[in-house]
């Protein structure tokens, strides 16, 4: 007869270092995404004080907001060559030191000039706040936590939109738009100070070189030596590819998959329509039948209280449930949520407003945001960051962030001018439209990446395999 002992197992002094090295990276990521969200909430409650103060139309409303998405688009585009050149951690340094910059500038700007260049700097600092976390917990994270570490990354984005839009409330009454732009200089002063703190990423080390510096860091963040050892060794085979970057881009047929795909994957996220409900959400709930500033920014603050709590669903089923069941499911939930948004809408332009119409308008919004925050938010970031090989990933997370922002800015940009145009109805049934696309694009093309690792998932991608059987 056999027993099995009650007694706990006794955690080793390896894995006691390396949960608590896990820990501290993923909340100094988590602090990027902070910012990263609390930059995306602000202007949500700030833009009608700003409209106010220096009297501006639908067009220069636009561009206060747009502005941020160009920035990013730029942050993005350079921070490619700054994070191969320099490592993720420098690329995080450079990052909070941008944001402290842009935030006093927003903050005391004088005019419309100043203001749109301090949107531009900071949207710089959150390209490269959004290239570099989600990369760099991708080449830390071991494969059975990957979508996790990634997920609470994004968990805190929405934390930060949460937070952005409670501070604006509370400020809202006096109106203080200076107060809620500058709000985002003490986290990044925060993220600064832990920065230093940080490790390169061990995949970065390995492609310049620095293999042991590399193993060491590995042996920091796995459970045993065996295990840092072993990584180490498939991260050593994926680098025998000779060329890399552009060079590898341009000879390599299934490199240029990859990077097509994450392209691909960045501008779904983006033409859900769902940044929109973030960017304008008073905009929104006026249209509903909201007349109020206060009442406005208070059903916006169940919007981010929404957005955070959906989240939870992608930290806790992304690598269980996996990554491609998330997206059909929420796009399926978006396109249901755009399509009676739109038919309220068009009922409050018929002027048949009425209470029951505005709450469903909340629900509707609530509905779509839940969607987004499961599904899309979390995933394109975590199957962009797992995606590329390692000679290219520099390259392709460049070009699928750079599209990520560059359909962000279009969508800022025309968000207003639709609404003229087509009116608050069509312009959600167009997002509808394009949702429903999104599901028969997942089912087609998108594979699925749980508990594989990043050199197994480049593997199956350099030998040919279809991109949704890359994961298999």
């Amino acid at each position: 007869m056999s027993y099995v002992s009650d007694t706990p197992r006794i955690e080793t002094p390896q894995e006691r270092r390396a949960r608590r090295m896990n820990l501290f990276v993923a909340i100094s990521a988590a602090v990027a995404g902070l910012l990263f969200g609390l930059d995306i909430g602000v202007i949500a409650g700030a833009l009608p004080f700003i409209t106010d103060h220096f009297t501006l139309n639908s067009h220069q409303q636009e561009w206060v907001v747009s502005s941020m998405m160009l920035g990013a688009a730029i942050g993005a585009l350079f921070n490619g060559w700054l994070s191969a050149r320099l490592g993720r951690k420098l690329s995080l340094l450079a990052g909070a030191i941008l944001f402290i910059v842009g935030s006093l500038g927003s903050a005391f700007a004088h005019n419309l000039e100043v203001l749109l260049i301090a949107r531009v700097v900071l949207g710089i600092a959150v390209g490269i706040a959004s290239y570099t976390a989600p990369l760099y917990l991708s080449e830390m994270a071991s494969e059975n936590v990957r979508g996790k570490m990634i997920s609470m990354y994004q968990l805190m984005v929405t934390f930060g939109i949460l937070l952005a839009f409670l501070s604006d409330t509370a400020l809202s009454y006096s109106g203080n738009w200076r107060a809620m732009l500058g709000v985002l200089a003490l986290p990044a002063v925060v993220l600064l100070a832990m920065v230093i703190f940080l490790p390169n990423s061990p995949r970065w080390l390995a492609a310049n070189g620095q293999y042991a510096q590399a193993e060491r860091v590995l042996r920091m963040l796995r459970d045993t030596s065996e295990k840092a050892r072993e990584e180490l060794e498939e991260i050593r085979d994926s680098l025998k590819v000779k060329q890399g970057g552009w060079a590898l881009f341009r000879s390599n047929r299934n490199v240029r998959r990859a990077v097509f795909l994450g392209m691909l994957l960045q501008a779904m996220q983006q033409f859900t329509g769902m940044n929109i409900i973030m960017y304008y959400a008073p905009k929104i709930f006026e249209m509903a039948g909201f007349s109020s500033h206060q009442e406005q920014m208070i059903a916006t603050v169940v919007v981010g209280l929404t957005f955070m709590l959906a989240t939870f669903i992608a930290v806790f089923t992304v690598d269980q449930s996996g990554r491609k069941p998330a997206l059909k499911i929420g796009f399926t939930v978006m396109a249901l949520g755009t399509l009676i948004l739109g038919y309220c809408l068009m009922q409050v332009d018929n002027g048949n407003l009425s209470t029951g119409i505005s709450w469903l308008s909340v629900g509707m919004t609530m509905m779509c945001i839940a969607g987004y925050a499961m599904s899309a938010a979390p995933v394109v970031w975590i199957l962009c960051s797992e995606i590329q090989p390692l000679k290219c990933r520099d390259f392709g997370v460049t070009c699928s962030t750079t599209t990520n922002w560059i359909s962000n800015m279009i969508i800022g940009a025309t968000f207003l001018t639709l609404l003229d145009s087509i009116g608050a109805a069509g312009t959600f049934w167009l997002y509808t439209a394009l949702n429903l696309a999104f599901v028969a694009i997942t089912f087609w093309l998108i594979p699925e990446t749980k508990n594989v690792t990043l050199e197994h998932i480049e593997k199956n991608l350099m030998s040919g395999k279809k991109l949704r059987d890359i994961g298999s």
